[in-house]
């Protein structure tokens, strides 16, 4: 596995940030997506088109991401079509991201666990997911020598005010 070159301080915690389910809720669906702004690209259309649930990202996460004492790091399939969609629609700046490796392990262990583990390098971390399990909770414990949030997000509501609250006062004991 490989990591973007990225100018990060080894002193702040990092953020490692899903999109499916995470930024963008899988919740019932709303009857339509919202009326279009007028100053709507034509990129914007292209990329809601190619991703039916994206107008579901809510801009206001952006401003509440970058609050956070911590580096925000793309962890997602998205790869860096999140830095060219997503980032835009939430103010963020093009942000690293973590680079998969192949996996072709099939055990009970989520497949992003090991790399964000890898990618972190001892520092203190958050991984923001849907996906995470009582697996990935007792390997990270065991094999990341820092301190560590795994924190699960229901993929129906995906990032509540009351998710934000509980990153924020965990990376606030770690500053």
């Amino acid at each position: 596995m490989t990591a973007n070159l990225w100018p990060m301080s080894a002193s702040r915690p990092l953020l490692f940030l899903d999109v499916d389910g995470t930024l963008i809720p899988f919740g019932t669906p709303p009857a339509a997506p919202p009326e279009m702004p007028r100053d709507h690209t034509d990129v914007q259309i292209q990329a809601d088109d190619a991703h039916p649930l994206l107008h579901r990202v809510k801009p206001e996460h952006g401003r509440l991401l970058s609050a956070l004492p911590c580096e925000l790091v793309w962890a997602t399939t998205w790869m860096s079509d999140a830095n060219d969609v997503l980032a835009p629609r939430l103010g963020l700046p093009a942000l690293p991201v973590v680079d998969w490796a192949d996996s072709d392990e099939d055990d009970a262990l989520h497949w992003k666990t090991r790399g964000l583990v890898q990618w972190a390098q001892g520092r203190p971390f958050v991984w923001v997911d849907d996906e995470i399990s009582p697996v990935d909770l007792v390997w990270v414990a065991a094999h990341h020598p820092g301190p560590a949030l795994l924190h699960r997000v229901d993929p129906r509501q995906g990032l509540t005010e009351r998710d934000f609250t509980a990153i924020r006062d965990w990376l606030v004991e770690q500053v």
